[in-house]
């Protein structure tokens, strides 16, 4: 039987998915989280209680850290465990980076149910399965061009905030500040800080 975690903030998406994995004869639901900080806690009460994760099936934006955050925590403490994300954003961006952190799985919630237990079964070999409309964009679009420190600010750019609040924020110059914003406009071919980080967004980079 494959044991199988599951990380929604929403409740109805994380009941559906439940009652469609149980009618498989070999995967059962052991336990739902709706955060993302109650993920490796869960997995640790599971151990305890002698019923070891298999799967961890993580939505990306959750509450208290997203799932990408979640998958690199798991596969610290518990590198047994087979990261599946399962999101409604299917951007090349969150598939690199879901990747990155040790991901094993990457499909959107559009997947049928019957191809979501397969998903499930090939992670629980070890094996790789990616959504092959987002491998290909992502082959397509390229890794993301961005350096952490630019990352970072354009998701401050996004609150609206003007510069001088975001350097206060980060303990920089302004100077240092607009710098990088202008280094994350050359990169993405685009105007203004906020269409770098719109841009940005959209790609699933930040």
């Amino acid at each position: 039987m494959i044991r199988v975690l599951l990380a929604d903030d929403q409740a109805m998406i994380r009941g559906a998915l439940s009652a469609l994995l149980s009618l498989e004869d070999d995967i059962t639901v052991v336990c739902e989280v709706g955060r993302g900080t109650d993920v490796v806690p869960s997995i640790h009460r599971c151990q305890e209680e002698g019923i070891p994760i298999d799967v961890a099936i993580l939505d990306i934006e959750m509450p208290g850290g997203t799932g990408i955050e979640a998958t690199t925590a798991i596969r610290s403490e518990f590198p047994s465990v087979k990261c599946l994300i399962l999101t409604t954003f299917g951007r090349p961006g969150y598939l690199q980076r879901a990747l990155s952190a040790g991901a094993l799985g990457f499909m959107v919630k559009e997947t049928p149910a019957r191809e979501l237990a397969k998903a499930i079964r090939r992670l629980h070999e070890g094996e790789r399965v990616i959504d092959s409309n987002l491998a290909t964009a992502a082959l397509i679009e390229g890794s993301n061009p961005l350096s952490e420190r630019e990352r970072e600010l354009l998701t401050l750019t996004l609150s609206g905030d003007p510069i001088a609040e975001i350097a206060r924020r980060v303990f920089l110059s302004e100077g240092t500040v607009r710098n990088h914003l202008s280094s994350a406009m050359a990169k993405t071919h685009t105007a203004t800080r906020m269409q770098a980080a719109l841009l940005a967004q959209d790609n699933g980079w930040l």
